[in-house]
């Protein structure tokens, strides 16, 4: 049984929500629709920077950009959180989908991946278990290295 609120979680692990990221375009960071939110796709910008840019196998380790991907579901649970209330709100993670600027030969996606997935287990424990996808490519918005988008289901809808 997982105890404490999800941010209780994070913060014990080290972990806390930064502020939601403005949007780079024209959407939004996160939308409410009935049980579910869906995030846009998050960089893994800190303070309104990106760490490190380049492709994953190349100008960015493996190690480095799974660091990245943490940092990515980091920013998405704080645009969960601006739409939901808290991170109580949500019930469980149903999908994530990575996606990883990646040098040709670089074939390591899902470990990069792993960074999310093990932060949504941190943070939801059983709930935080979700379908994903790890999908290398050529290149993402501002040179990121990694870029993750989630879909969570809310204990009770919103938005209708």
């Amino acid at each position: 049984m997982t105890t404490g609120t999800p941010e209780e979680r994070l913060a014990a692990a080290g972990f806390t929500l930064p502020k939601t990221l403005a949007p780079l375009g024209a959407y939004v960071p996160a939308l409410v629709n009935g049980h579910h939110v869906y995030t846009s796709g998050q960089l893994p910008m800190i303070d309104g920077a990106l760490p490190m840019t380049g492709k994953v196998g190349a100008e960015v380790s493996a190690e480095e950009a799974k660091g990245l991907a943490r940092q990515c579901a980091l920013n998405a649970l704080a645009a969960i959180a601006s739409v939901a209330g808290d991170l109580s709100a949500v019930k469980r993670v149903v999908k994530v989908v990575g996606f990883v600027a990646s040098d040709p030969g670089f074939t390591g996606q899902p470990g990069v991946v792993n960074g999310a997935s093990e932060l949504f287990g941190t943070a939801f424990g059983d709930a935080g278990i979700h379908v994903r996808s790890a999908v290398g490519v050529a290149v993402l918005p501002l040179d990121a290295p990694v870029e993750v988008e989630v879909v969570v289901e809310l204990h009770t809808p919103m938005g209708v």
